[in-house]
């Protein structure tokens, strides 16, 4: 079985990062669960939005990531029985390319580099399995889509969705 699986809310936690850096940068106190539904720079004021779109643009953003709870396990697991992908759209943010394989060879180093796929749209995407947290990816996948639940997905019940690793391990293991 060919799986592919996303990084950003997948494996690497970047919303908690964005309200980290938020909280930090402001002085608040914005709790993960106040943004159920949303996108994080939709739950801060206006005036403050662009600064948590520009996160993503700094070095040492995507670098930074904690490891989503269960990943390394389950995937090492998945490693040994399938053949599994690190597929994440990183041509969106250039500068992430060398973060991002950095930190899979720290956190991920039995996926080799050769099943990294860094690239620009996830459409070109042919296996059996893909596990990621955006609809935009999951609708044209012709394969099996896994929704992973990531605060800004809660509301979509168009995908078989995984709460956690766990459950990943339950429907694939």
């Amino acid at each position: 079985m060919i799986i592919f699986v996303d990084m950003d809310e997948v494996i690497a936690d970047a919303y908690q990062a964005h309200i980290d850096i938020y909280n930090q940068e402001f002085n608040a106190e914005v709790k993960v669960e106040e943004c159920y539904g949303r996108e994080f720079w939709q739950c801060v004021p206006k005036e403050r939005q662009e600064s948590i779109r520009s996160h993503t643009r700094r070095d040492g953003f995507f670098g930074n990531l904690k490891v989503i709870a269960g990943s390394q396990e389950v995937l090492e697991e998945l490693s040994k029985k399938h053949n599994v992908y690190i597929a994440s759209a990183a041509m969106e943010f250039p500068q992430s390319l060398r973060e991002k394989s950095d930190w899979l060879d720290e956190f991920f180093p039995f996926i080799p580099w050769q099943n990294r796929i860094l690239c620009g749209n996830k459409h070109v995407l042919k296996g059996d399995v893909l596990i990621d947290d955006r609809s935009k990816n999951l609708g044209p996948f012709d394969g099996r889509s896994i929704m992973f639940t990531s605060p800004h997905n809660t509301g979509v019940t168009a995908f078989e969705r995984a709460n956690s690793w766990k459950d990943i391990a339950d429907k694939l293991l």
